[in-house]
C-alpha cells in the first residue's frame, strides 16, 4: 500500500472527526447508517437490485470480487453492499465505500468479471479508501485504549463489529499491537510473584 506522505495522520483525523460529529464514544461500534446520511448517502444490499442467486453466480465466478459499489444518482449516492458477505466484511466495504466519498473520488478505471463491467478507483485512490475506512471503524485512539485493556483483535473486531483481519491489520499497523504487547510484558512482570 503506497500512500502519500501524510496522508494517514490526514485520515486518522479525518476519522477522529467523523466520530466526534456522530457523538460516538469509545467502546461504542462506528454507525455506518448514521455517517452515510451525513454525507447524503444510502445503503441498501444488493439482493433489493437485483436476485440473491446472481451474487452467489459472482461470487462463484471470482470469489469477493463484488464486495461494495457506489452509484451516483441525482437523489444522491447509493453505496450497494453484498450481502453474500459476512457482517464483519460488509460493514468494512461501506466504510471503503464512505471514504471514497469524503475523499471525493472518481472512478474510471473499467473492470470485468464475467458478464459483467463495472468502474473502479485508481490504485492510489482504493489504497486511501482502505485505508481511511480502517480508520472510521478503528481510530487510533480506539485501538490504544482497547490495547490498554488487553483486548486482543479478535475482541475487538467483535466489540467494533469488524473482522479479526480488520482489527488485526489495524492493529499492527498504528501500533497498537506493539503497545499491547509491552502492556502484557508489563502486567505479567507485576503480576509475577518476586
Amino acid at each position: 500500500m503506497t500512500l502519500a506522505r501524510g496522508f494517514k495522520a490526514q485520515a486518522e483525523k479525518l476519522a477522529e472527526k467523523a466520530w466526534l460529529d456522530l457523538g460516538i464514544i469509545s467502546g461504542t461500534r462506528f454507525d455506518i447508517n448514521r455517517f452515510a446520511e451525513t454525507l447524503g448517502a444510502r445503503i441498501v444490499m444488493a439482493d433489493e437490485l437485483v436476485p440473491h442467486a446472481r451474487l452467489e453466480e459472482i461470487d462463484h465466478i471470482q470469489p469477493f470480487s463484488f464486495s461494495a459499489c457506489t452509484f451516483l444518482l441525482t437523489s444522491g449516492p447509493v453505496i450497494v453492499l453484498n450481502p453474500v458477505v459476512g457482517a464483519g466484511r460488509r460493514r468494512s466495504d461501506a466504510a471503503h465505500e464512505l471514504a471514497h466519498l469524503m475523499l471525493r473520488h472518481q472512478m474510471r478505471v473499467p473492470e470485468r468479471v464475467g458478464d459483467y463491467l463495472f468502474f473502479t478507483g485508481s490504485t492510489d485512490q482504493e489504497d486511501e479508501a482502505t485505508w481511511l475506512g480502517g480508520c472510521l471503524l478503528l481510530p487510533r485512539a480506539v485501538l490504544v485504549q482497547a490495547a490498554a485493556r488487553g483486548m486482543t483483535a479478535d475482541l475487538i473486531a467483535d466489540q467494533y463489529g469488524t473482522t479479526p483481519k480488520m482489527a488485526t491489520f489495524r492493529m499492527n499497523t498504528t501500533g497498537a499491537a506493539r503497545q499491547l504487547e509491552r502492556f502484557r510484558s508489563r502486567k505479567a512482570a507485576t503480576d509475577s510473584p518476586k
